[in-house]
């Protein structure tokens, strides 16, 4: 063998040799760090729940904010088919969006239905409630919900008072849209508009919306209405969108429904 080939043979090796050990380390940094990941992606989850609620304080600690939702937050276990609670999971370790990529634990939706581009829907989803001072009261309902955007899924819940009607908060937790057009949806002032105002109207039909523009005050649908995202009438339009989604009869509509016939 010509000290050429030689030459580019050992080179070859020792290129090999470092790409397996990098691959050796990096995986095994991926697996190490998984809890924690996990843990932290829980916690996230965990403040956004309060803050939607109303709950606690921005800045809170770990240790507080785990506190705080164990104290406060109760996990139930929804039946999207039936529209009532359910005992089939443990609600505090159930994933609704790893359940929604499993056949046997959800459903495709076909276009009509698809109006939040979610393409399969879980069977069972999580809840969480806080509860009011009398025996099964509810002081506040605490429903998740996601649906694309203009450039990515958005995740987040949707507070709802103990009435069932008014909103108590509603926010996002992850989401890929645009920084200053869409991913206006994180602004506090945009954000401050929702509570206070009525997911339904006298009818019981699903009313709340995002307008274009502002909300005309005048209006006798103001109530049900928040201003539109400047510069981001798509994203605008998948909040809606995916809002009448899981307060629909495909979403929460059966159960919320039931909830207030006491039937849940």
């Amino acid at each position: 063998m010509s000290s050429q080939k030689e030459s580019t043979v050992r080179t070859l090796t020792v290129a090999l040799l470092v790409c397996l050990v990098c691959s050796i380390f990096v995986a095994g940094a991926a697996v190490a760090l998984r809890p924690t990941q996990q843990e932290n992606r829980l916690l996230d989850k965990q403040r956004s729940i309060l803050a939607i609620a109303g709950l606690g304080e921005a800045g809170m600690s770990a240790n507080k904010v785990k506190q705080l939702f164990n104290e406060r937050i109760v996990a139930r276990l929804v039946d999207l088919e039936t529209g009532k609670f359910s005992d089939e999971f443990d609600a505090k370790t159930f994933d609704p969006l790893v359940a929604a990529k499993d056949p046997a634990l959800s459903k495709a939706l076909p276009g009509e239905q698809d109006i939040a581009s979610i393409k399969r829907r879980e069977r069972y989803s999580t809840v969480y409630i806080v509860e009011g001072q009398g025996e099964g009261e509810i002081d506040t309902l605490i429903l998740p919900v996601r649906g694309y955007g203009l450039w990515s899924t958005l995740y987040g819940f949707m507070a709802v008072k103990g009435d069932l009607d008014t909103v108590a908060g509603f926010g996002f937790y992850q989401h890929g849209e645009t920084p200053g057009l869409g991913g206006e949806v994180d602004n506090p002032k945009w954000r401050g508009q929702w509570p206070g105002k009525e997911l339904f109207d006298d009818n019981g039909k699903l009313a709340v919306q995002i307008v274009k523009g502002g909300v005309d005050p005048q209006s006798p649908r103001a109530n049900h209405q928040v201003d539109g995202l400047a510069g981001a009438t798509l994203t605008s339009n998948g909040v809606n969108s995916l809002l009448r989604f899981w307060l629909g009869e495909n979403g929460f509509g059966p159960f919320i429904a039931n909830l207030r016939a006491g039937e849940a």
